[in-house]
């Protein structure tokens, strides 16, 4: 029987067909034992996909394969990448497909036959597989679970375009393919047509292969120099971008800290110099100093505030009687008081007589 998953050398690399269902004709003990062989011979291996997709279990077994994978493994999507190829496709380091290409996305399905307990338990097996295969996807698209299963796992088909895969951050790029695909009578091409079109292609090299041009440079750096892959050097960019953006928020609230502190500090400033002002406005008001004194105490307080303080407070207060009776010229005075009382007791002893 003729396999549709085999190995195609090539000059430094070679190149790996997941054409067919999996489970099918494309099972996992022949993809796991055809990579180790390629491994030991080549240093890239292209895989390409063409499949409607298949079975859970043998698919997550490829998965693993390829992501722990020593080789640089390079993903393509022919044809079509739907249910678990899909998943498949998110270990590509990187992960093209072709603008004719189709990925699809849906719930896990299965059946069972039994008891009520034995479809209870199918369908506890089913929301399972669901979880594993959201975070999957969750890893790749930089999403939560919860956000993945809202969007892809909510019982419809989800069918994307090479562009729309691109922009959810299912691949890494598009690439176009030489022979002209006939338009579908109805305007977009099913999946039957798109696997058709591309179930007989055995290789086809993209137009433009990634340029490692910008990884090269990169391995300059000590930071990069075990990169692998532009997705490995992208994920340190992506780290050192959140330290950047983290460090740029410490420094505003730093900045924000001192300028309270400072504001704290000048009120504080102010505060004390009133305070200094008063100390001085109050001992020459009780007479302990004058307007020539005045000018040293000050110079002491600020040179050193407690030794002037109590310099001051050691002082003996000379302010005039006169000074006592008319506190306020604008109100009856403290003598003025006294002198009406004195009369006014007078003037009653007067009348008692």
């Amino acid at each position: 029987m003729k396999k549709f998953f085999n190995i195609i050398p090539g000059n430094g690399s070679c190149c790996l067909l997941l054409y067919g269902e999996i489970g099918g004709e494309v099972r996992s003990g022949d993809v796991m034992r055809e990579l180790l062989e390629a491994e030991h011979a080549y240093g890239r291996i292209d895989v390409r996909i063409n499949s409607v997709g298949g079975e859970v279990y043998p698919g997550i077994a490829i998965f693993n394969a390829l992501r722990q994978s020593k080789a640089d493994i390079h993903i393509y999507i022919d044809g079509i990448a739907a249910s678990m190829a899909s998943v498949i496709a998110l270990c590509g380091k990187p992960v093209e497909m072709s603008r004719y290409a189709r990925l699809m996305i849906h719930n896990v399905r299965g059946g069972c036959w039994g008891t009520k307990e034995d479809m209870a338990s199918c369908i506890k097996e089913l929301d399972a597989l669901e979880g594993i295969l959201c975070q999957m996807y969750a890893s790749r698209l930089g999403k939560s679970e919860a956000e993945i299963r809202e969007t892809y796992f909510d019982g419809k088909e989800h069918w994307l375009s090479a562009q729309e895969a691109l922009d959810q951050g299912f691949i890494d790029g598009i690439y176009d393919v030489d022979e002209t695909v006939a338009p579908s009578p109805t305007g977009k091409m099913t999946a039957e047509e798109i696997y058709a079109t591309f179930n007989n292609r055995l290789l086809m090299e993209p137009q433009k292969e990634k340029k490692m041009a910008l990884l090269d440079e990169l391995k300059k750096n000590p930071k990069f120099k075990d990169c692998a892959s532009e997705e490995a050097a992208l994920q340190i960019v992506a780290q050192l971008t959140q330290t950047a953006a983290s460090a740029e928020t410490v420094a505003a609230e730093n900045a924000t800290l001192k300028a309270e502190n400072q504001a704290f500090k000048d009120k504080e400033a102010q505060a004390f110099v009133a305070l200094k002002k008063k100390m001085l406005d109050d001992a020459e008001k009780c007479g302990k100093i004058n307007a020539v004194t005045r000018p040293a105490f000050a110079a002491l307080l600020e040179s050193d505030y407690e030794k002037g303080k109590k310099a001051l407070e050691e002082l003996a207060a000379t302010k005039r009687v006169i000074e006592d009776l008319h506190d306020d010229p604008s109100k009856e005075s403290a003598w003025d008081k006294r002198k009406a009382a004195i009369q006014a007791a007078y003037d009653e002893r007067s009348r008692q007589y």
